[in-house]
């Protein structure tokens, strides 16, 4: 008999809803801080950390998504023919849209451990159908403990895992899971900054009295001030104390100002976690012009680009057959990141086809601009050629 029937008979924990002793199981320890366990759903409550997994997720699924079929020498040419491009030109599913899928998928990603998972649904011809992101939980995965080999199931049936689009973090642990005691300081600072604010933690002043009271006198006393002062329409009256009564206000002092550097030492930590710039968190206190666009360009560079070449990675495994990959392949589209900045995307398409790198049509294509007749010639614009010179009658004939 296993040991452990009667304890679990004797009290039932749904899966729905765990508890910490269920978190415990999975590998999701209390923080030492708040003594709570931080889940993606807890992790959320902290502004710098709903902010920086939102902007993550809104920037990869902002991004087009297009079939790229591979040339022998290793170029790339759009395939819009193939059926995933006609799938891309559509929804995942009956209510799921691209943008929402890949998003969703990311969100999964940066905030549980097994990542972010969808199933891919084909019909009897390879055909892609569908493709559904479940409930979190539904789909499971094992690892292989010698080759870390992915095993799926859904709902305990088995699933291949070709069907199955999954994205997963560094290290195998997401953020949340990682920084689970800094996002804990946070939330606790949070409830402690609700409660000071809230005259929970302390109170905004006291009163003194010159002669000592009963505890009557003392109850009937407070009554009257709260009754007076703190009520709801109580803003502006004025205070009248009896027998001598004095009321000294409390105000900040130092600590409590190192408290208020604390969350932002909190924001910096987090950032830090998502490899997020703080000024995209909205904390500008060492934020300048200069190096605000540079830990922009550091935004692409480092923290975006690691998370698009590990999305087309998943996806080209799963929505491509086992002829078709390597044939063709799933790219995002970097240029968007730049689109905002006309001026910068004007000065780099004019070098570029001044340089003869591209063509004037594929630098209207960067623009969204159809082609134009001529276009495809790889000439230098900027350079007037020379008109042709017609010999004068006289150099003719001395010619001649």
């Amino acid at each position: 008999m296993w040991p452990f029937k009667q304890k679990i008979s004797a009290q039932t924990k749904s899966l729905a809803e765990p508890g910490d002793d269920l978190y415990a199981m999975f590998g999701l320890v209390p923080s030492a801080t708040t003594g709570t366990v931080i889940t993606p759903e807890t992790a959320l409550r902290v502004p710098a950390v709903s902010s920086a997994i939102r902007i993550i997720s809104d920037a990869v699924a902002s991004l087009d998504l297009a079939v790229k079929e591979v040339g022998e020498d290793g170029t790339l040419t759009a395939a819009p023919e193939h059926p995933v491009a006609a799938l891309l030109r559509g929804s995942a599913n009956d209510w799921t849209d691209w943008f929402s899928l890949i998003r969703d998928l990311t969100i999964d990603a940066l905030g549980s451990d097994r990542g972010g998972m969808a199933y891919v649904n084909r019909v009897g011809d390879a055909r892609i159908a569908e493709i559904i992101r479940y409930r979190r939980g539904v789909i499971d995965v094992q690892f292989d403990q010698l080759t870390g080999e992915p095993r799926y199931t859904i709902d305990s049936r088995p699933v291949a895992a070709s069907e199955i689009i999954h994205l997963r973090c560094p290290f195998g642990r997401s953020p949340i899971t990682l920084a689970c005691e800094a996002i804990g300081v946070a939330q606790a600072l949070d409830k402690h900054a609700a409660k000071l604010f809230g005259r929970g933690a302390r109170p905004s002043g006291a009163l003194l009295f010159p002669k000592g009271m009963g505890e009557a006198s003392v109850k009937a006393a407070r009554a009257a001030w709260r009754a007076t002062h703190e009520g709801d329409d109580a803003n502006g009256q004025t205070a009248i104390l009896y027998d001598g009564a004095e009321f000294k206000p409390f105000t900040f002092n130092s600590t409590d100002a190192q408290f208020l550097e604390n969350r932002k030492f909190q924001i910096l930590e987090i950032a830090r976690v998502f490899r997020v710039p703080p000024s995209m968190l909205f904390e500008h206190d060492r934020a300048t012009w200069s190096n605000t666009e540079q830990m922009g360009r550091e935004f692409l560079s480092y923290t975006l680009e690691p998370w698009l070449r590990a999305a087309e990675g998943a996806l080209n495994r799963a929505l491509f057959t086992d002829d078709e990959r390597g044939r063709y392949v799933l790219k995002f589209d970097r240029d968007d990141l730049t689109r905002a900045d006309l001026s910068t995307r004007a000065t780099v398409i004019n070098s570029l086809v001044a340089g003869r790198v591209i063509n004037p049509n594929e630098g209207r294509e960067w623009l969204g601009l159809p082609p134009r007749d001529g276009g495809s010639v790889f000439e230098n614009p900027n350079i007037t050629p020379d008109a042709p010179t017609t010999p004068a009658p006289e150099d003719t004939q001395d010619a001649a």
